[in-house]
């Protein structure tokens, strides 16, 4: 810090004695602490240890006074000092003022300048360099297309030309009979490019992707429905579950991009997309009614089915059964989707295997014992009879849309003119328990032969009793003979 003084230059004194005021008390020349010939009075003002300002008045000789006067800056020290030789304690009459407060950090010298220096330089490229980082981070994530799986570890080399047929069917001749490798399957995931959005639910989003030209469907699950995803992805591998009425699983893989996680289930793609979105646009002659109810039962029972060999398969209930969670595809058949919810039962143990899952599925189509809570959850049938109630909906839904006499009905839900859109667990219960409602038929279906007998049979599924229901494989049957009846070839 630079001190600044204060300074008055005066004339050599003419050699006389004079008095000065010391300490604001007035002092005669014959007092021995004052007797100084030719000399200065003074007033000196400094700032003492605590900050304080300290005023001091006095007398100087005048040998070295003009030096004193001068009072060359001290550092680190406020101090001001002023001399007079007019007249006697005319001292008296001088102010003097602390120069200035400075920021004692930043005290003149080379030591200081040379810190600061390096302080600006070292700031000055940490900035640029992260600006540099965002700009180049920015950038690649602008050339690399929305939900992209790039190439990374953990692959394994898959020859050109190998389709997605020609890698299930080898791996069903393999004799594993649970889908591809797992190797496989991470390999496919990551070389998948995502083309567009075709559906969202509470689950996650369906994406339209693409691998070696082949269009798959992209099930991208939220990070709050992993349970979903895991049981989803361990019912689709169990052993011998492929059916041309079960949705095509391809792969399942996890993505994580640091900050978020995404888990993605890879399944054959269909552009007619659900049953529900398919009736909303379609009618149906009954040749195409019956497909599309043949086709799906015939994926039901094969669920419903235990397979006792080497290598079983375990019977599963589906428990979320309705037309969006059924796809059409380009033949006009059915398969089984969205199985989040499935459970197993093992025939070694009697025990029924639930998933973790919080998730519940769609009240529109619990049975009356779900919507009750009078479901025996630890008896497996009692999830195949739930299923079997929710399935006689869906034939409902199906039969409405087949044209008689040139009539068709709108394509409704089920249970549409009884509770609102989205109805509460009161609302079914009111209607399929305490009532014991159950959706109308249209007059038409009494003069159609095939009609009346979908009716009949779509009553005996939701029948209120579940042991009075028909099994899927009834179902099945009855189906077949009523196309033979017809001379349909399914």
């Amino acid at each position: 810090m630079l001190l600044r003084s204060r300074m008055v230059r005066v004339q050599p004194p003419p050699l006389v004695r004079r008095s000065c005021i010391v300490n604001a008390t007035t002092i005669v020349q014959k007092t021995r602490l004052t007797i100084f010939a030719d000399g200065y009075c003074f007033t000196m003002i400094e700032e003492d240890d605590s900050g304080m300002p300290v005023v001091t008045s006095g007398c100087l000789g005048l040998e070295g006074s003009d030096f004193q006067c001068r009072d060359t800056p001290i550092p680190h020290q406020r101090r001001s000092i002023e001399c007079c030789t007019e007249r006697n304690e005319c001292n008296k009459d001088l102010h003097p003022t602390l120069p200035p407060l400075k920021n004692r950090d930043f005290v003149d010298g080379p030591i200081h300048h040379k810190a600061l220096l390096i302080s600006v330089t070292v700031c000055s490229l940490l900035l640029v360099l992260i600006i540099l980082f965002c700009y180049f981070r920015y950038k690649r994530q602008e050339t690399r297309p929305r939900y992209s799986i790039g190439l990374e570890q953990d692959e394994t080399y898959i020859p050109p030309g190998e389709s997605l047929r020609d890698l299930i069917e080898q791996s069903q001749s393999s004799g594993s009979g649970s889908g591809l490798p797992l190797l496989v399957q991470r390999t496919i995931a990551k070389q998948i490019q995502m083309v567009k959005q075709i559906g969202k639910g509470r689950y996650g989003e369906v994406w339209m992707g693409k691998w070696r030209g082949e269009k798959v469907a992209v099930k991208v699950f939220f990070t709050t429905e992993e349970a979903s995803w895991f049981r989803e992805t361990e019912i689709y591998q169990t052993v011998l579950m492929r059916h041309e009425n079960i949705l095509g699983f391809i792969a399942a893989d996890i993505k994580g991009t640091g900050s978020w996680t995404q888990l993605y289930l890879i399944t054959d793609y269909h552009e007619n997309g659900s049953l529900y979105d398919y009736l909303k646009s379609t009618t149906l002659d009954t040749k195409s009614m019956l497909k599309l109810a043949y086709s799906s039962v015939s994926g039901l029972c094969h669920l419903h089915t235990e397979i006792f060999s080497t290598q079983g398969k375990p019977a599963i209930a589906h428990r979320d059964l309705k037309s969006k969670n059924i796809l059409v595809k380009k033949n006009g058949t059915c398969c089984i989707a969205d199985l989040g919810l499935a459970v197993k039962f093992i025939s070694d143990t009697n025990e029924v295997d639930i998933p973790p899952n919080t998730r519940v599925g769609t009240k529109r189509y619990m049975p009356p014992e779900v919507l009750d809570e009078s479901l025996n959850r630890n008896h497996f049938q009692s999830y195949i009879m739930a299923d079997m109630y929710s399935f006689g909906l869906i034939l409902w839904e199906v039969a409405r849309r087949c044209v008689s006499g040139g009539i068709v009905e709108e394509y409704q839900l089920p249970y549409h003119d009884l509770v609102p859109s989205d109805p509460s667990y009161e609302d079914m219960r009111e209607i399929v328990c305490i009532k014991k409602l159950r959706p109308s038929f249209p007059n038409r279906w009494s003069s159609d032969e095939c009609l009346r007998q979908m009716g009949k049979l779509m009553t005996e599924c939701w029948a209120h009793n579940p042991a009075s229901r028909l099994t899927a494989l009834r179902v099945k049957k009855t189906l077949a003979k009523m196309s033979e009846s017809q001379d349909i070839k399914l």
